[in-house]
This record gives structure tokens, sequence and C-alpha cells, in this order.
């Protein structure tokens, strides 16, 4: 490395920092209001190459938060069934270099002939859930059946709803990360995973329910984006009973739900919002406990 690149990879803006840098960059910016500048800095919330590479074959390129790799390395695996259990999931290294970020995973034998199959050998942009796949069969993946029962109390989501803004750091700071979260019966938010993209912050959430043996259909899950069919097809796989959406879902979002027994809602902001899908699971009064 001569001397131009050593300087380089020293200058917190440069691109050959990626890899090294943390969840957020201070930026030196002018703020104009009411037609008067400001110097000032802010924080603006990073976005990384990050590949993964299974049994040392690259699979795909996602941009992403650099941060909870390891759950979102774990959900991709599962919610893209490249995997069929997450013991298959045998080890994972995080390796940061110049320029990005690679997550080194180690699969058994048997999920070496699926992830050959269906290789996404292309750079995914942000929050892009099927950017690579090949043809209709592998977008329209398995339907995965939601268990019946799971009644969820309206206020218990009223509840999580509001909880939810103050649980985003990272957004609260740049004001650009979607989340998806999940919470108890009672609304009580347990888990928070935050990402650039809304399907990587989805997958992140799936890898950390698992990481901590969270009881998934025990509670629900809310996201801060609209509710595509890949959020609900990744809703299911996590095993909730309900995905609930800040924005209005998407018709193939509410045809998926509707097979796979998910209670879809959507344009769930404060006390008002839509179920489009097996609205039966919502009970009116009072804060509940979800049906085995």
């Amino acid at each position: 490395m001569n001397g131009p690149d050593i300087e380089r990879l020293g200058d917190p803006m440069g691109l050959h920092r990626l890899g090294y840098g943390g969840t957020l960059l201070e930026v030196p910016v002018t703020r104009w209001d009411r037609g008067e500048p400001s110097e000032r800095t802010e924080r603006v919330v990073e976005e990384t190459p990050v590949a993964i590479v299974y049994n040392g074959i690259p699979h795909v390129v996602m941009m992403a938060t650099p941060a909870g790799l390891e759950d979102f390395a774990l959900g991709f695996s599962l919610t893209e069934e490249l995997i069929q259990s997450p013991a298959d999931l045998e080890h994972m290294e995080v390796v940061r270099y110049s320029r990005g970020v690679e997550i080194q995973a180690t699969v058994s034998p048997r999920c070496e002939a699926v992830i050959a199959e269906r290789s996404r050998r292309l750079t995914g942009r942000t929050g892009c859930g099927i950017c690579g796949a090949d043809g209709v069969d592998a977008v329209l993946k398995t339907i995965h059946p939601v268990k019946a029962g799971g009644r969820i109390a309206v206020a218990a989501l009223e509840r999580a709803l509001d909880a939810l803004t103050s649980s985003q750091p990272l957004n609260a700071a740049s004001g650009a990360v979607h989340a998806a979260a999940w919470a108890r019966a009672d609304g009580t938010i347990e888990l928070v995973r935050e990402d650039v993209g809304r399907h990587n912050a989805l997958d992140k959430l799936v890898g950390a329910a698992i990481r901590t043996r969270v009881e998934a259909a025990s509670g629900f899950a809310v996201v801060t984006s609209r509710a595509s069919f890949e959020m609900v097809q990744k809703a299911a796989v996590l095993g909730v009973p309900l995905l609930a959406a800040i924005s209005g879902p998407t018709g193939l979002a509410v045809r998926v739900a509707r097979e796979s027994g998910l209670t879809l809602v959507g344009f769930a902001r404060g006390d008002r919002f839509t179920a489009y899908t097996h609205a039966e699971r919502l009970i009116g009064e009072g804060v509940g406990q979800t049906e085995k």
C-alpha cells in the first residue's frame, strides 16, 4: 500500500473506510433555515456493501447498516430458504475490509446444492428483497402457514406502535433508517433491529429472535415501512401471527398473507389502522395474552 492509499484509508469520509465505519458518520453540512445558512455537523447513517459468502463461495452483496450482521446473516439465510434450520448455519465470521464487510458463513453440506441453485451473485440495492432472483419460483417462495389462534388485543398493537418511535436510536440520530420490532402479546417491545433497508431490518429481527430463543408466535411484529410480499414471507418464516406496517401493503402481500394465515395490518399509526387479512385475530378490548 503506497502513501496515497494510506492517506485515503485514514480519511473518515473516504470510500476506503466503508468496511471500518460504525453505524453513523458525522458530516459537516450547511443548513438553510428561512433563507439563512449556518454551518453545523450532522450524523448520517452508514450504508455499507455487505457480502455473504457460503462455504467460500460469494452469494450476494447487500447494501446494509453495518450492525447486527450475525443476526442479518441468520435471518437472511432462513427467510431466503437457503438453509432449512438455524443449525445449518454452523459458523460465521464478520470480516471488515476497506471497501466493505464480508460475512463468511459455513453451512451444512445438505444446503450447498440449494445455495448454488439459488445463486444471487448480483448486488442488491438497499432494501432490495428480490435482486438477483432468476425466476418466478425463486421469488414466490414456499408458503409458511402461521399457526391458528394467537389473538392480539387492539390496545396491545397501539401500545407497541406508540413505543416504537422511542425504540429507534439510529433513526432518531439520522432520520434515514427502517426498523422491525417484535412485541409481546401485551404490546411491550422486546426486540428491535434497524437498517437502511426494510428487508434487512426484518431479516435482522428474524435472526435476533432465533438467536435469543424468543417464542415468536407469542407476540407480533411491527415494521416502519410498507408491507411488500417479501416482508409478509419473512414474517411468516419468523412465525408471528400478525405483521403491522406503518404504511400500506401491496396486492401480492395481501394474497400471501391470506394464504399463510397471517393477519396483515397496514397504515398502523397511533389508534388507527386497517386489517387486510384475518381480522378475526384482533380483539377490541383490553390487553390480553395470545391464545395457543
